[in-house]
């Protein structure tokens, strides 16, 4: 059985950061792990993805502004955002893969004035 918790979602002004971590509750060691986000009325989209190596890809969207990182051996990944903006509001969803795809319980993220 796999688990996903992820914790550090939040409200935050324009132009500020949350970092967002997500522990993958499991003896499974993930190929891929990411973020995913949907915002009211849209589609689940990619935010950024890592693979066990490190390679990493993002959203054009969120290119320069996310980061993303993870830690094999307690099988966590993290985002740290930063200027944040009001259309990176969403629910976010921490994702893993292996075999098959993993989700998380998704993390509410308001970016307001």
């Amino acid at each position: 059985q796999v688990q996903l918790v992820e914790s550090g979602g939040g409200l935050v002004q324009p132009g500020g950061s949350l970092r967002l971590s997500c522990t993958a509750r499991s003896i499974l060691r993930f190929n891929n792990m990411g973020w995913y986000r949907q915002a009211p009325g849209k589609e689940r989209e990619l935010v950024a993805r890592i693979t066990s190596g490190g390679a990493t890809n993002y959203a054009d969207s969120v290119k320069g502004r996310f980061t993303i990182s993870r830690d094999n051996a307690k099988n966590t990944v993290s985002l740290q955002m930063n200027n944040l903006k009001p259309e990176d509001t969403a629910v976010y969803y921490c994702n893993a893969v292996y075999v098959g795809s993993y989700w998380g319980q998704g993390t509410q993220v308001t970016v307001s004035s």
